[in-house]
C-alpha cells in the first residue's frame, strides 16, 4: 500500500466521526522529519477525539489491512497520537492544537487543507 491511499484512507476515517480541520502535512523532504505525512485535525472534546481516533483505527483496519503500530494520549484525549510508520495522526482538541502549532513546525512543507464536511 502506498502512503497517499493509507493518508487518504486516515482522512475518510476522520471524516466519519467529523473531525474537524484536516491538514495533511507532507513531510517527504526532510531527512530529520521521521515520517513521510502528519495527519492532523481535531474534535471538540475528549469524547469526540476518542471517537475519531477508534474510527481511523477501526476505518483503516477495514479498508487498509493496516493497525497502528502505537497510539498514546486516549487516557486523556487531549492530543491522541497513532503512529502508522510513514504516517502519524494526531487528533487534538482545539486548545492544545492551537498551543502545539505542529503543522507548522516545518515551515517548508507543503500542507494540504482538507474541508469540512457539513
Amino acid at each position: 500500500m502506498t502512503d497517499n491511499i493509507l493518508v487518504r484512507t486516515i482522512v475518510e476515517g476522520i471524516q466519519e466521526k467529523k473531525g474537524k480541520r484536516i491538514v495533511v502535512v507532507d513531510l517527504k523532504k526532510f531527512d530529520s522529519a521521521g515520517c513521510s505525512y502528519f495527519v492532523i485535525c481535531e474534535g471538540d472534546s475528549s469524547t469526540h477525539v476518542n471517537a475519531i481516533a477508534g474510527s481511523v483505527r477501526d476505518y483503516v483496519r477495514t479498508h487498509a489491512k493496516t493497525k497502528p503500530v502505537a497510539t498514546d494520549g486516549l487516557e486523556n484525549s487531549l492530543w491522541v497520537a497513532m503512529d502508522y510508520l510513514q504516517v502519524i495522526v494526531h487528533v487534538f482538541q482545539r486548545e492544545p492544537r492551537n498551543f502545539y502549532d505542529i503543522e507548522h513546525l516545518w515551515a517548508d512543507a507543503d500542507i494540504t487543507e482538507i474541508p469540512d464536511l457539513d
